[in-house]
């Protein structure tokens, strides 16, 4: 946790203090808080000009931009077209990452352990309540593993990446997509709630026999064990970034009203199934139009230069075709 608290002294400090009128307030997502982070940093190093960047969650965060108490928000779990019209709103994918569950078992190495959709799904229904249930085992012929009963961890706060998780989970586990579905918020039928990536993150690192779901540079940054999945086309993959881009490599963004893409539980062998983009959310017709723009400024930046600082915590840049696509919608859709 203590990464993330350096990153907000270092990278998210607000330039109120200075002579610079256009200061840029975010708020949102807690799964690009990372990289959000580090391109602040550099960009604030570069321009003089920093970022106030607020890792409340998805589901606040869209509160904060309607509300127009920010310069943008940002979401893991895109708004549709009839949404973003409704509340004059410009949405474009920033990037690409993943969500990979975690776990605190003693005596297991990141990546031992492989879980499937529809057991990920059967233990936060609280079907599977053991670490050496009979599934979980038969996935696992080579580990020992404990009897003790499974701490479920899950998020307490609206969130896009429970709205990513609970989607894979949805297809790929029928009882599940019956009996609670998909969404930012649903009704969990077990589990401990914690706030943010942060919060699920800190939780699975202090609980024995815990088990969790958080974006993977948190996963990394804070020495979780991260199990493996068996994807879509019944393959064991590992979290790494050519998983991710094999998922992401399926991703159609032009046909797409608002960019609506989700990402999980895509086709190929190679894939990673629960891969996602995060998405930023602008006015278009901003009651500040300095700072909206000085805004648009810093997503060029960080579409421009960002690439190396996003790929070195495993986020998967937009390509250079989205991103033109992402300019257009820009000059087109927002008024400066």
């Amino acid at each position: 946790m203590n990464f993330f608290r350096t990153i907000v002294a270092a990278g998210l400090v607000a330039v109120s203090t200075s002579a610079f009128a256009a200061d840029i307030t975010g708020a949102g997502a807690t799964f690009p808080f990372p990289i959000y982070s580090k391109w602040a940093d550099a960009y604030k190093k570069e321009t003089g000009n920093g970022l106030n960047y607020q890792s409340i969650g998805s589901g606040a965060g869209i509160k904060q931009i309607q509300a127009k108490t920010v310069t943008f928000g940002a979401t893991d779990a895109p708004l549709k077209a009839e949404q973003l019209e409704k509340d004059g709103l410009v949405q474009w994918p920033m990037v690409m990452g993943a969500i990979v569950p975690v776990v605190n078992l003693e005596g297991i190495k990141p990546g031992e352990l492989v879980l499937s959709g529809q057991l990920l799904g059967d233990i936060y229904l609280g079907k599977i309540t053991k670490w050496d249930d009979p599934a979980i085992a038969k996935l696992n012929p080579k580990l020992k593993l404990p009897s003790d009963a499974i701490t479920v961890v899950r998020r307490s706060d609206g969130s896009g990446t429970t709205f990513n998780f609970t989607d894979y989970l949805s297809k790929s586990n029928p009882d599940w997509k019956s009996k609670v579905g998909q969404g930012t918020a649903v009704e969990w039928p077990v589990g401990v709630g914690a706030k943010g990536n942060e919060g699920v993150a800190g939780n699975i690192s202090q609980t024995k026999n815990a088990i969790g779901y958080v974006e993977y540079a948190y996963a990394k940054q804070n020495k979780l064990t991260y199990t493996a999945l068996v994807n879509k086309a019944g393959k064991t993959v590992q979290p790494t970034i050519a998983a991710f881009q094999a998922a992401a490599s399926n991703a159609d963004w032009s046909k797409a009203p608002g960019y609506y893409v989700i990402l999980t539980d895509q086709p190929g062998e190679a894939s990673w199934p629960i891969t996602a983009a995060t998405f930023i959310l602008m006015h278009k017709e901003p009651t500040d139009k300095a700072a909206s723009a000085e805004a648009i400024k810093f997503f060029k930046w960080s579409f421009e230069k960002g690439g190396k600082a996003a790929e070195e915590l495993d986020y998967i840049p937009m390509p250079e075709s989205v991103v033109k696509l992402i300019e257009k919608t820009w000059s087109s859709d927002i008024k400066s």
